[in-house]
This record gives C-alpha cells, structure tokens and sequence, in this order.
C-alpha cells in the first residue's frame, strides 16, 4: 500500500526557508510523477511543482517559481520542496502527491496523497 507522509512544516517569518519532505513507500516510484499541492484556508487545492521521479524534470506553478526548489532523493525514497523567500501568501497545508502522469499539475491526476503538513509564513 502506497504511503507518503510530509514532514518539515511549520511557523517561520517572511523571507526566511523551509525544507518539506515526503517519505515514500509502498512501490516502486520509478515510473511516477510526484507533486507538491497547497491548501490555504478558505481556497481550494493548488498546484506548486512536479518532478518525474525517473530524470528528475521538474514544472513550477509561476507563483513559487525562483523561490521554491522540488527534488526527490532516490536512495532514501523522499521528495523533499526547499522553499526559500517564504511569503505570507504561501501560507498553507502542504501535500505532498504521487501518480502515474508527468506533467500533471491537476490534484484529480494524482492518485496518492499524504495528509499534510502546515506551513505558516507570519509577516
């Protein structure tokens, strides 16, 4: 059974970093795309990046492109989302997401989801 589970969330003021994981398990993610959605309080699920677990391709969403960087780590089975020039706009649950599609930016074209981690970015 497929399991991602976020981690790395948490209170930092503007303009400071974050890391965010994503331990995968379950299967083989070789031939996945993974994906990093956010949810903010009263907005719906948004796309923020994907990368091709199989060559590492990566797409953006234009609003954290520059600051945020998503990469995953083979060996330890993780996607990680180094987010850098935290805004209070990117205030949000973060998810961290699996399927078989590349590029798929739509929340409908991942199959797996993990349950979150909260980022708070105070002004």
């Amino acid at each position: 059974q497929v399991q991602l589970v976020e981690s790395g969330g948490g209170l930092v003021q503007a303009g400071c970093s974050l890391r965010l994981s994503c331990a995968a398990s379950g299967r083989t993610f070789s031939s996945y795309g993974m994906g990093w959605f956010r949810q903010a309080p009263g907005k719906e699920r948004e796309f923020v990046a994907t990368i091709r677990w199989s060559g590492g391709d990566t797409i953006y969403a234009d609003s954290v492109k520059g600051r945020f960087i998503i990469f995953r780590d083979s060996d330890k089975i993780a996607v990680y989302l180094q987010m850098n020039s935290l805004k209070p706009e990117d205030t949000a649950v973060y998810y961290c997401a699996a399927g078989h599609l590349y590029p798929a930016a739509l929340a409908g074209q991942y199959e797996y989801w993990g349950k979150g981690t909260l980022v708070t970015v105070s002004s």
